[in-house]
């Protein structure tokens, strides 16, 4: 499984180019981004698909020196359950 990272979204694409499944996130100032949308193909789901979505998105965040909000529901509740990327999120 390889995502293509892109500006501001991680993809995962089938053979075809379709998108599979997708987390966007615009930057909304100098150095944050919104986590604003995930998205898992149906075919997809139960797999996981999505936490290593975010899995790679904080990866991203840590090379970008990137700090995120988390608007999207699913994002917020992966950070609550990932403690240790805390540092990630821009307080205040």
């Amino acid at each position: 499984m390889e995502f293509i990272r892109r500006e501001h979204e991680i993809t995962l694409e089938s053979p075809e180019g379709q998108t599979l499944a997708r987390v966007t996130f615009p930057e909304v100032d100098d150095g944050t981004v919104d986590i604003n949308h995930t998205f898992v193909d149906d075919s997809l789901r139960g797999q996981g698909i999505a936490g290593k979505l975010m899995e790679e998105t904080v990866s991203l965040l840590k090379e970008r020196n990137l700090k995120a909000v988390p608007s999207c529901s699913y994002a917020a509740r992966w950070f609550e359950k990932h403690p240790e990327y805390e540092e990630l999120l821009k307080k205040g």
